[in-house]
């Protein structure tokens, strides 16, 4: 199992990533500081929203999982409303938006589909 940066070192770097490529990113809620999980919601500016979460994969790694698969999108609607559920059930959850015309999520972690 590889070895988790603090999760509030995580979340500047991606919002640094996003500003240096001219998007927009907040922190809609902020979660425990050092081990708290991350929901990462994109939303494109035409009315299209995407959710990322992380999972670890069977090789112990942190990857990210694109919910659409899972009926989370691609409408903003249905983002929106995976987002307010994950707040108002973990407190010590980090929602982290992003507004990016091109629906770009800037994660450097491996990117997985579901189904």
């Amino acid at each position: 199992m590889e070895e988790r940066l603090p999760t509030w070192v995580w979340v500047d770097a991606l919002l640094r990533r996003v500003s240096a490529d001219g998007a927009a990113a907040f922190v809609r809620q902020r979660g425990d500081a050092e081990r708290g999980d991350v929901v990462i919601k994109v939303a494109d500016m035409a009315g299209g929203g995407w959710v990322f979460v992380p999972r670890t994969n069977l090789e112990g790694q942190r990857v990210f999982v694109d919910l659409a698969g899972q009926g989370v999108g691609p409408e903003e609607a249905e983002a929106e409303a995976y987002v307010a559920r994950s707040m108002s059930r973990d407190r010590d959850v980090w929602v982290i938006e992003i507004e990016d015309r091109d629906g770009r999520h800037f994660l450097t972690e491996p990117v997985e589909k579901t189904s």
